[in-house]
């Protein structure tokens, strides 16, 4: 079920000007009639649902003449009141609020992105946002997988402090070393998101793509946790294929959320809009059209571990699609008017495709798992062609999208910084230490670890070290000088190690998070089983 939500456009007040020079009250013929009351000003505060602004005529004005002409009648007096009174002529462009597109892609490494310096990927539309906007060489994800970070852009929450840091619904690894800790099996109703912020501001909400922030996959309309519930009108949720289906059908959905999108467009061209485009590509399986496969299998450097081409194929179909929705937007003469954002919610795959310049990938605190692309374009605000180098997180989007909206009523216990002192250029964000918490083991993972990156210094916590004694504690890396974390510089700097380990365990403890204990039923021959059922066995 989609529904859409209409507003009419907001109007301006028209000054009163003219009239300085007129300082003679006329005496009152008549009382006039009460003129209905000016609209009420949108409130900045955060409400679940807000009616759009009534629009209505001017508020009453004193009528004045000049000395001296008092004498004249009541109609000449009228006339000359209407040449020296008249308003001001009415905007022809009234205040317009800024639609906003937020394209989110699954898995996409770093280092496939044409500008991070690749020439074997080809993003021709991401490439333009980011030559027309800002790029952030430390842009990370508050996780390295997608439902903590899903989260963590939704609601400005680190994930440790929502108590989702695994996929959901995770893998529990009954026979392990470690126990992962309590999970919320999806995002709470309670939560304010980012649709919510713009459902305030009387904004029509689009989600057309991936979600994975309930405890299944399954949309209904209206379930709670669904994307209807956390703010969104017009939706179409999908899934990731299977490895059967077929790759010439449209399998990761990337024509059907496209499509969804530039529908939603074409609906809301006169409405201020939220677009968030969350795409499925580059997660596995691995499928798209033979012949798009051919090419890149046939372009210099398909054999280099960086290089996947079918990889290569998929994100070309994804880019495609973002370049129509863009289209489409100038085509309603809209660009001007739109930010546009792109963001990967984690690292990429390590099996299938080198994270170079980082180590690992996702499901690992290593920088390939952590470490994204982000790219901001907004026109008029962003200086083309910028760069910036400060440590954001997908925390951020929360704040920043509520600065752009002028809410200022957030939750208390918001962890993500707003980031338009840096987009406009007024300023720097007051901090220089990120978080990082994945009491959890993957399939594709290396170790449950904890990382904490301060200036340019990143400590890693490996918690089968920490709690159960087992292999290294910590590891630490100079991430400027060494973005590969080969050269460990705890055993050199140990003052250091402590000082941001007892920093990590600090935050932890003061957010919340959830903690690995000591697994009893540890089993070494069946650690690496991910399920169990009822009788003990595994039920995969």
């Amino acid at each position: 079920m989609t529904h859409q939500w209409r507003r009419e456009p907001r109007r301006l007040q028209r000054p009163f000007s003219g009239c300085a020079d007129l300082l003679v009250r006329l005496p009152p013929k008549a009382a006039p009639e009460s003129p209905p009351a000016k609209p009420a000003t949108a409130s900045s505060g955060l409400r679940r649902s807000a009616a759009p602004p009534e629009s209505g005529p001017e508020g009453p004005r004193t009528q004045r003449t000049a000395v001296g002409v008092a004498r004249f009648s009541t109609a000449a007096l009228s006339i000359l009141l209407v040449a020296a009174c008249a308003p001001a002529p009415e905007p022809t462009t009234p205040e317009t609020p800024w639609n906003v597109v937020l394209f989110l892609a699954d898995d996409l490494a770093w280092n496939q992105v044409g500008y991070h310096g690749t020439t074997f990927y080809e993003t021709p539309t991401i490439d333009a946002v980011a030559a027309a906007g800002m790029a952030f060489s430390n842009a990370y994800s508050a996780n390295p997988v997608c439902s903590p970070t899903r989260a963590s852009l939704m609601t400005g929450k680190n994930p440790a402090r929502l108590q989702i840091t695994d996929y959901i619904p995770g893998s529990p690894y009954p026979y392990a070393r470690l126990l992962r800790p309590a999970e919320v099996p999806g995002l709470p109703l309670e939560e304010v998101t980012i649709a919510e912020l713009f459902k305030s501001q009387g904004y029509a909400t689009g989600h057309f793509g991936k979600w994975h922030l309930n405890v299944d996959k399954e949309y209904v309309p209206g379930r709670p946790m669904d994307p209807e519930s956390q703010g969104f009108d017009d939706i179409l949720t999908t899934v990731k294929p299977e490895y059967e289906d077929d790759p010439l059908a449209d399998a990761h959905h990337a024509r059907e959320i496209t499509d969804r999108s530039l529908v939603f467009l074409d609906a809301n061209r006169d409405n201020p809009f939220f677009l968030y485009v969350t795409h499925h590509v580059v997660h596995r399986p691995l499928l798209e059209d033979p012949k798009l496969i051919a090419k890149y299998e046939a372009k210099p450097g398909a054999d280099d571990p960086v290089n996947n081409p079918v990889m290569g194929a998929m994100i070309e179909t994804m880019d495609t699609g973002f370049g129509e929705i863009l289209d489409r937007i100038e085509e309603h003469g809209l660009t001007e008017r739109t930010i546009v954002i792109f963001y990967s919610d984690n690292g990429g795959f390590e099996q299938l495709q080198a994270q170079d310049p980082f180590r690992g990938g996702k499901a690992m605190i290593w920088e390939g798992g952590i470490r994204v692309p982000l790219a901001v374009k907004w026109p008029g605000v962003v200086e083309p062609g910028s760069t910036n180098d400060e440590l954001i997180t997908s925390d951020d989007f929360f704040p920043t999208i509520a600065g752009i909206l002028g809410v200022d009523e957030l939750p208390a216990d918001i962890d993500g910084l707003s980031l338009l002192p840096v987009l406009d250029g007024s300023g720097s964000l007051d901090r220089d230490t990120l978080y990082f918490h994945y009491p959890h083991y993957h399939h594709l993972g290396y170790m449950p670890a904890g990382a904490i990156r301060q200036g340019d210094y990143k400590l890693i916590e490996w918690f089968e070290g920490t709690i159960a004694g087992i292999g290294p504690a910590v590891s630490l890396f100079n991430v400027k000088k060494d973005p590969g974390e080969t050269n460990d510089l705890s055993a050199e700097k140990p003052e250091l190690a402590d000082s941001l380990l007892q920093q990590l365990a600090t935050w932890r403890q003061e957010i919340g998070a959830g903690e690995m204990t000591i697994n009893p039923g540890y089993e070494k021959a069946r650690h690496d089983w991910r399920f169990v059922d009822e009788h003990g066995g595994d039920a995969r």
